[in-house]
């Protein structure tokens, strides 16, 4: 028996109450709760493990996340479940939806299917002692720690399978670069994989989501609450452990992480640490991105599809709400079938499986369709020019130079195409090339593309999170606009973000923008739009209320902000951002139109003047891999 009081600031355990494992068998499961793995620095982690009653060696579903694993989904996040539950009647189906738990599998589905399912309290949360550093390094080497403990049980057959949400996809891609020797499977649904460009500083531009999220969702469970934290809504038990900790002493035992990602604003070995190392990633793997994520998950699993060595792997795409779909029967059978293929060895036809499977989103539905590989092969990349006189995307580039001017802290200024004479399909990534000067040393650049009815209200989607999402956004802090040629491509501008280059006030730039992967399909009659502003995207039709686990009201952004008044001092991000346009001076959007499924080429090039044409020589590369 351990003692797990773990008050220092190394996360060393010290005397006091303990925490007790123990099993039973119930919902026909057999259950050990709070069973402890032990590290190698000595700090006790604990896991809840599910299985089969049947005695036998399985393979096993795996996550490590912050989130307490005994805190229920209905009460850690009852917003969220209930909207899910309301409108996803198959969620709950066929469940006592008591072990259901924030963005982690039910094993109530999966022990039927012959898995174990091993739930890890990453360390200094829930159950688990030490201090709280989220994705670090140090965590990185528990969880591939952990996937080797499981793999040694009696009741494991030795094949680990790693699934979860958000945090517990984004720790995928890190623990898959260790490569643990018995790792057999990732699915990494909606997480993101550049520490830097993903989470912490969209374009250069710090977000606040990071340190907010923090405040509300880790802290809240952290190691030590003991009976002032939740409990169990299965066993009574308190899911932050027994100890109660001083508020000094819980302080100590985690990282200042808004403090950390302040402390770096370029992107370092710190971040680097934390992020994917795409080479050493090789094993299989299935990656679920969102079209509504932006800006936080889908980036990062486009380029784990792009840029990972695996040899398996898949990209699947999807719309509404960031976890709807990992507990609906579309998706958890996808993933079933996945692991089936990979950690049962079911020869299941997951091998025919398209190695890109896009939920393509219409402004009313969404439509499946199989690929091979991504981007597009047969997109036609298009440039639409921004006119500075009218406003519009044009179908040749300005001819003498004019300028258009905006408060560099503002609502900034929207370039609108003609109507599209018939429905137009964009999937894919996105860029923008503008010239732009400042009134000072720097300029912040917010890229909104968005689509307008013909009545000219705008189309918006259900996101990730927000309910009120713009088809597309990208961010450029003027000052980091240095490109690494070498990872960068026409259609994914790639910042090096290693150094500042300050602007001369007046002088323009040239700065080639990301704006991250969409798809959408603009009916006949509605306009293709590209807002640049100076400060985040606001839905004009009002307010997308409020979700229990996020500080502010939902507006078009949900909880991904660019408002640190430190980040964005007035005196230099306050003054007037001027786009130059024309003679010689470059201003356009790359478009990724599809042709339709019947070869029929007239919706990539929509046939009116607010629409380019194809951009010659540029052709997919990098672009994943062929079915076999």
């Amino acid at each position: 028996m351990d003692t797990t009081t773990g008050t220092s600031a190394t996360g060393t355990p010290a005397t006091g109450a303990t925490i007790v494992p123990r099993s039973e068998t119930r919902d026909g499961m057999r259950i050990d709760w709070n069973v402890p793995i032990t590290m190698d620095d000595g700090v006790v982690l604990r896991a809840d493990i599910f299985g089969p009653t049947t005695p036998g060696r399985y393979p096993v579903i795996m996550s490590y996340g912050p989130y307490a694993k005994g805190l229920a989904f209905q009460e850690g996040y009852p917003s969220a479940w209930n909207r899910m539950a309301e409108k996803h009647p198959d969620v709950t189906a066929g469940s006592s939806n008591l072990y259901q738990s924030w963005e982690v599998v039910d094993p109530e589905k999966w022990v039927p299917h012959d898995y174990v399912c091993v739930r890890v309290d990453s360390r200094g949360c829930g159950c688990s002692e030490g201090v709280v550093d989220p994705w670090s390094p140090r965590e990185a080497k528990d969880f591939h720690d952990c996937i080797e403990w499981a793999a040694a049980q009696p009741w494991s057959n030795g094949k680990i399978g790693l699934s979860g949400i958000s945090y517990y996809a984004t720790n995928q891609w890190q623990v898959a670069g260790l490569q643990p020797p018995h790792l057999a499977a990732i699915c990494t649904w909606e997480g993101f994989a550049d520490f830097y460009r993903d989470l912490c500083y969209h374009g250069g531009i710090l977000c606040t989501f990071a340190k907010n999220w923090y405040d509300m969702q880790v802290k809240t469970v952290q190691y030590g609450l003991g009976p002032r934290g939740a409990r169990s809504r299965v066993t009574g038990e308190p899911v932050c452990g027994v100890a109660q900790l001083s508020d000094a002493e819980l302080a100590r035992n985690r990282r200042d992480f808004g403090g950390d990602i302040a402390d770096h604003p370029l992107d370092d070995d710190w971040h680097k640490a934390r992020s994917a190392a795409w080479d050493k990633v090789t094993v299989p793997l299935l990656s679920a991105a969102n079209w509504g994520g932006q800006p936080l998950h889908p980036r990062g699993n486009f380029e784990g599809f792009m840029r990972a060595a695996s040899e398996n792997k898949w990209l699947e795409v999807h719309g509404i709400e960031h976890w709807t779909h990992f507990y609906t029967d579309y998706g958890r059978e996808l993933q079933l079938k996945f692991f089936d293929h990979f950690l049962h060895g079911k020869n299941n036809g997951w091998r025919e499986q398209p190695r890109v499977f896009l939920q393509v989103r219409h402004v009313d539905r969404f439509v499946p369709r199989g690929e091979s590989e991504w981007p597009l092969a047969r997109t036609r990349w298009t440039k639409l020019h921004l006119d500075p006189a009218a406003l519009t995307l044009g179908r040749e580039p300005a001819g003498r130079e004019s300028k258009v001017s905006f408060d560099a802290l503002g609502d900034g200024v929207t370039f609108l195409s003609a109507p599209f004479p018939q429905e137009a399909e964009i999937t894919g990534p996105m860029a923008a090339r503008l010239s732009v000067s400042s009134s000072t040393t720097d300029a912040d650049l917010f890229l909104v593309v968005r689509v307008f009815s013909p009545d000219m209200k705008e189309v918006t989607f259900q996101g990730a999170i927000d309910p009120h999402a713009p088809v597309a956004q990208g961010w450029l802090r003027a000052s980091h606009r240095k490109l690494d040629r070498k990872l960068s491509t026409p259609w994914r501008p790639y910042h090096t973000h290693d150094e500042e280059q300050p602007l001369s006030p007046g002088e323009a730039v040239t700065l080639d923008i990301e704006i991250w992967p969409t798809s959408i399909v603009v009916p006949a009659g509605h306009r293709l739009a590209l807002t640049v502003r100076g400060k985040d995207y606001v839905y004009p039709g009002g307010s997308g209320g409020r979700l229990s686990n996020f500080k502010n009201e939902l507006t078009g952004c949900g909880p991904f902000l660019h408002d640190d008044p430190d980040d964005r001092p007035a005196d230099v991000f306050g003054g007037t951002t001027t786009l130059h346009i024309g003679g010689g001076k470059e201003a356009w959007v790359l478009v990724p139109f599809i042709p339709s499924a019947t070869g029929d080429t007239t919706t990539a090039e929509p046939a009116v003047s607010g629409v380019a044409s194809p951009v010659a020589g540029v052709r997919p590369r990098d672009a994943g891999v062929k079915p076999r």
